[in-house]
């Protein structure tokens, strides 16, 4: 299994029961799902680029990325209703739980002038929302096999009944989050 599945079991869920003054371990946050996350912006017609965020997500997730359609036109964007405007990937169970683990401990250590994640990015409901400007942090991408260096966004979703116990469970998961 997962380091960060059997870390989470065996660590975590225990920690937080008694932190959190829980009597059912069924009430600890657990995390849901990891949602990746990648929008066109203005090169939704670039079929080259589109071709390169969906390799990337592929490489990065191990999972073939979902096209996101337009649910309405916006004649400002040049964009119709049901034309491609981005790709996602949603990632559960034990891929999740290995994504987690490289993206707390491989990629974001790697990113350039790293100072700490925003611990602004919780919503109310205990989900974390991450941007990276560039894809590159991630070890399984190499500088030379990208045309375009394009963003991501990762959004961790969690059981978490607020922002304070989302909080909680990922900086015990490992997550580097600068203090408020």
């Amino acid at each position: 299994m997962s380091i960060l599945y059997t870390q989470s079991k065996e660590e975590i869920t225990p920690a937080l029961l008694k932190e959190l003054g829980l009597q059912n371990i069924h009430q600890v946050p657990t995390v849901n799902k990891v949602v990746v996350n990648v929008g066109y912006g203005r090169h939704h017609k670039d079929k080259s680029y589109i071709d390169n965020v969906e390799k990337t997500l592929t490489t990065i997730t191990g999972q073939k990325p979902v096209h996101n359609k337009a649910r309405k036109s916006i004649s400002n964007f040049k964009i119709r209703e049901g034309m491609d405007i981005g790709m996602s990937v949603t990632l559960r169970g034990k891929v999740m739980y290995d994504f987690l683990y490289r993206l707390i401990h491989l990629t974001i250590p790697r990113i350039r002038d790293f100072r700490g994640l925003d611990s602004n990015a919780f919503d109310r409901q205990g989900n974390y929302t991450l941007g990276l400007k560039e894809s590159v942090a991630f070890p399984e991408i190499t500088g030379d096999a990208l045309d375009k260096v394009h963003g991501l966004q990762v959004v961790i979703c969690t059981t978490a009944k607020s922002k304070a116990d989302g909080t909680l469970l990922l900086k015990k998961m490992g997550l580097p989050l600068k203090e408020a």
